[in-house]
């Protein structure tokens, strides 16, 4: 059955040859993925990746598909010569369809590539950092504003601590009890990590394309040389701060312990692996960031860890709606996991910005 449909996808977005094989792709959670191969005319084979979008998760597809339409055909006309992301279209010029089910899908390249979920490799962070560098840099020059902000004010800092403190003063549930400490920690911090949103908000600074999804496992990585070749995963591509994609990278990749560790001694903010990002970031944007995006790095990194604690919270208290929990009180751990983290970036935050300064440096 599958492969029936695998071929009929195929045929509407006029792969060329005979459709080969498949293999399912079980990285990621959210989407069906599928390897499909080819064999083109002269023998040879060539594979596709064909995706079956989660409309359950993914509310307004083809918004999605659009700004991804935008920021690939941008890459693509700037830098002929270096892997991208290729989405194909239809005889009717759309990079998606949908089948007889209703089901959404669409069809992009295949990068033989290996990639990192975690990694203590500092050479390998760097290459991370100089990826996502890369990405901002190859969209300088792209209106941000043009594309859709297809899950409204999800970087607004400032918008889910008042949620959270909406939540905290309804207290539906009960559980304030359970986290005062946590409740404290945040309110007490609560202007210093919305100042960069509501900064953004009133303008003054610029409206980049920010990929929102900054993990390691986004990047592709050549099997021999271990150099990046392309950022991937682009479906929460939208308009936002520079900033946050770098802290939210540096949040993930520099903290030392798994995001629910329920011991929070042995969580801390790893000053090596973020000098080891900021070398391979700095490195690759070339200057395209402006000096008030550039010293706000730091309190980014913070304010994001901060946004994901109060996320986690905010769920805990209404009752576990969004994000998957594997027991009793496991957002509540999530949220203990960030505000340790946050604490220590707060407690090396002169190291950090002196890392982050030393690293421009070296790149004027």
């Amino acid at each position: 059955m599958m492969f029936e449909k695998l071929t009929d996808v195929g045929k509407q977005f006029r792969l060329k040859g005979q459709f080969y094989a498949y293999d399912t792709i079980k990285n990621g959670n959210i989407n069906s993925t599928y390897k499909v191969t080819y064999k083109e005319d002269d023998g040879s084979l060539k594979s596709y990746i064909i995706q079956k979008i989660n409309t359950s998760v993914f509310h307004n597809p083809e918004d999605i598909m659009e700004n991804i339409d935008h920021v690939t055909e941008h890459i693509r006309e700037h830098y002929p010569d270096e892997i991208s992301l290729h989405f194909h279209h239809t005889a009717d010029g759309k990079n998606y369809m949908y089948d007889d089910d209703g089901s959404f899908w669409r069809v992009m390249n295949y990068v033989d590539s290996i990639t990192f979920d975690t990694c203590d490799d500092l050479a390998i962070i760097s290459a991370t950092g100089e990826a996502f560098g890369h990405f901002q840099m190859q969209l300088a020059d792209f209106d941000g504003s043009i594309l859709h902000e297809t899950i409204p004010e999800f970087h607004n800092t400032h918008n889910r601590l008042d949620k959270l403190f909406d939540d905290v003063a309804a207290n539906k549930l009960g559980r304030n009890e359970s986290c005062e400490a946590e409740i404290e920690y945040i309110s007490a911090v609560r202007y210093k990590a919305g100042q960069l949103s509501e900064r953004y908000s009133n303008g003054d600074f610029p409206v980049r394309v920010t990929h929102n999804d900054t993990k390691a496992n986004n990047v592709l990585f050549d099997r021999i040389t271990k150099r990046p070749l392309v950022v991937i995963d682009l479906d929460t591509v939208m308009p936002g701060m520079a900033m946050y994609d770098f802290g939210d990278a540096v949040r993930f990749i520099c903290n030392t312990a798994a995001e629910d560790e329920p011991d929070v001694r042995r969580v801390y903010f790893d000053t090596s692996k973020f000098r080891a990002f900021c070398k391979g970031y700095l490195g690759a944007v070339h200057g395209a960031l402006t000096k008030d995006e550039l010293d706000s790095l730091v309190l980014a990194t913070f304010s994001i860890t901060i946004e994901l604690a109060s996320r986690f919270l905010d769920d805990y208290l209404t009752g576990d709606k969004y994000f998957k929990v594997n027991y009793p009180g496991h957002n509540l751990i999530r949220t203990r996991t960030q505000i340790q983290l946050a604490k220590d970036i707060m407690r090396k935050h002169e190291e950090l910005e002196w890392i982050v300064e030393e690293t421009i440096k070296e790149h004027r």
